[in-house]
């Protein structure tokens, strides 16, 4: 079974940015610039990822289990 995840990487800094922009950066677990998380690949996490695209880096990768 294959599961679809999303590698995030920030690219750019929070300063500067809305606070609604700063929360979506907190909420998807991204503090400083070069941290990377990767989750797992579902509707809301989408949402947040187009909010703030122009600070992130975004790869999808697919995981066998």
């Amino acid at each position: 079974m294959s599961k679809t995840h999303i590698e995030i990487k920030q690219i750019k800094s929070i300063i500067g940015q809305s606070k609604s922009h700063r929360l979506v950066m907190k909420s998807l677990g991204l503090s400083k610039i070069g941290k990377m998380r990767i989750l797992n690949d579902t509707e809301p996490i989408r949402g947040m990822i187009l909010k703030v695209q122009h600070l992130i880096e975004v790869k999808i990768k697919i995981l066998k289990n």
